[in-house]
């Protein structure tokens, strides 16, 4: 073995990651993405920037298993129970979005002197947005349970088999010519057909004997589900697939199995270790030259993304019987191009049907998309507060996906409940021995449902909309928080007296310190979760000044 090589190509890698850590730290504290930090690392090493990168041939490979691992977490969790409960809103938001952003992009293309094939790809490049930065985003918010969370995964769903067929057909016709391709079409149809049948059989028969031996070891668990998707990626670009697909249809063979949550959440990390080298070989890739000469029609396709991609999901979503504030929310989480849209021109690429320029383009445009929805995702409360009186046009008078019938409102009610979790179902179990009526708010749907199936009335709502005070009944004699977030209990305090509530207002507090800032803001009673038991509070509520009860 040659010591000398071994140790030049450790000591690159090394140096790699350390400056990775270095750009990812610094795009940290800027609140960046983790991709825009390495595409830009890839950039600085590569050969249009430092050419400081000589093991590409092992980056690429590293980058195509970061590619397939990605691909069999997405598999693993596709979950189709979550597109049938969504309905019809994450299908036709979804389809409505792919739809809108292929013709229009395609019309912007075309009008900037693409031609048809590079306008093609540009067109569908656009119109899918990144599953991993919305979940992360939205997993840091906290809003993965809430009604605009669920409805963004659903059609992020959608999204993500649309751009697996987009793959599909890409692998599948690259080097063809025209004259075969009838025959190219009812052969792949066949190949894919015979594909399906036998991951259909093994997920019916083998798999699952398979998955409950292998998880008797975590560790064998781990390694079994890589090597599983790492085998059906090779067999799918051995019958002329792409690896993607198999890998895709690796981690969807693995999503019914009671072992998927574990697998999913012990791959988390190692896709993301991979997918650093993805992007790194991505951006070594890319002539930064060029850049300049695509930052005029980048900056016209990122205005097209950042704007276009919200005003359809909130137009669907409106037509639909959504707030407005509902479809906002979730259309401002799609206001960038995915990962998924590299890999796909990238692919475009590597079957000739596009050059480095299309590539280095749609990267421009994910490098800008990325970076802006970033801080419009995180800052998306605080901006629908500035601009929501304005987007009354997407919402319909009655709002019945969200707000009960009109008739509901005037119901009276002793008490409305804001979080439905075991604390809120027990504060109630109390207050309705007592005789008191109440009815329930929460920001997840689900809760909802179990709320309703236990025969109470209640009402999909986030306690920091600023205009849900409004669709809510009137003439409670007090509001309880269970929430124990203190700004979004300011909000709600805040809310609730602007909108002219004199009832009293409880909320929630883990701490003795937030506990006195939640009184200062207007608090009538603190609630503490950890000192105060539930079937206390109906006896706590009538120490209060406000008359309640009587």
């Amino acid at each position: 073995m040659d010591f000398d090589v071994f140790k030049d190509i450790f000591f690159e890698i090394a140096a790699l990651l350390g400056l990775a850590v270095f750009i990812g730290f610094v795009g940290r504290k800027a609140r960046q993405p983790l991709i825009v930090s390495f595409i830009a690392v890839g950039i600085i090493v590569g050969p249009y920037g430092l050419d400081l990168l000589q093991s590409i041939e092992k980056i690429h490979l590293l980058a195509e298993l970061g590619i397939a691992v990605l691909l069999f977490v997405v598999g693993l969790k596709l979950d189709v129970s979550l597109i049938r409960s969504m309905g019809q809103v994450a299908l036709l938001t979804g389809l409505g979005q792919v739809i809108f952003t292929s013709v229009f992009g395609y019309i912007i293309a075309i009008s900037l002197g693409f031609d048809h094939v590079i306008a093609l790809y540009i067109a569908i490049a656009l119109t899918f947005s990144s599953t991993i930065i919305i979940v992360k985003l939205l997993s840091d918010k906290k809003e993965i349970q809430s009604l605009h969370g669920q409805i963004s995964i659903g059609f992020l769903i959608v999204q993500d088999i649309v751009v697996i067929l987009a793959m599909i057909f890409i692998s599948a016709f690259g080097y063809e010519s025209d004259e075969r391709l009838i025959n190219e079409i009812v052969t792949i149809i066949a190949k894919g057909l015979g594909l399906l049948l036998l991951i259909a059989l093994l997920m019916r028969y083998v798999i699952p004997y398979v998955t409950h031996q292998m998880a008797k070891s975590s560790e064998m668990l781990v390694l079994f589900s890589i090597a599983w998707a790492v085998a059906l990626a090779a067999f799918s670009d051995y019958l002329g697939f792409s690896k993607e697909v198999g890998a895709f249809l690796g981690g969807v063979s693995l999503a019914s199995t009671p072992y998927r949550e574990v697998i999913s959440g012990r791959l988390i990390s190692i896709r993301d270790f991979l997918l650093l080298f993805f992007f790194l070989d991505l951006g070594s890739k890319l002539d930064i030259s060029l850049l300049g000469e695509q930052l005029w029609p980048a900056m016209i396709f990122s205005v097209f993304v950042l704007a276009g991609n919200p005003l359809i999901v909130m137009i669907i979503m409106g037509l639909m019987g959504y707030r407005k504030r509902t479809g906002f929310l979730a259309g401002l989480n799609v206001a960038q191009i995915s990962e998924f849209s590299l890999i796909l021109v990238a692919l475009g690429v590597s079957v000739g049907h596009i050059d480095n320029e299309t590539l280095g383009l749609v990267t421009l445009v994910g490098l800008i998309t990325i970076s802006i929805s970033t801080y419009l995702i995180m800052g998306s409360h605080q901006i629908y507060q500035k601009v929501g009186k304005v987007l009354s046009v997407f919402e319909k008078k009655n709002p019945f996906r969200e707000v009960d019938k009109p008739e509901a409102k005037e119901i009276l009610y002793d008490v409305i409940i804001f979080g439905l979790g075991m604390y809120g179902n027990n504060i109630a179990v109390s207050l309705e021995n007592k005789g008191y009526k109440v009815f329930g708010v929460d920001i997840d749907p689900d809760a909802v449902k179990r709320w309703r199936k236990r025969g109470r009335n209640a009402q999909y709502g986030d306690a920091d909309d600023p205009e849900l005070p409004e669709i809510l009944p009137t003439h409670a004699q007090c509001v309880i928080s269970t929430l124990p977030e203190r700004e979004i209990n300011i909000s709600l305090i805040k809310y609730l007296k602007a909108y002219g509530f004199e009832g009293n207002i409880a909320v929630t507090s883990y701490t003795g310190r937030t506990a006195k800032q939640l009184e200062k803001a207007g608090a009538d009673l603190v609630l503490l979760p950890f000192a105060d038991a539930a079937d206390k509070i109906p006896e706590k509520l009538k120490t209060l000044k406000k008359p309640f009860g009587d």
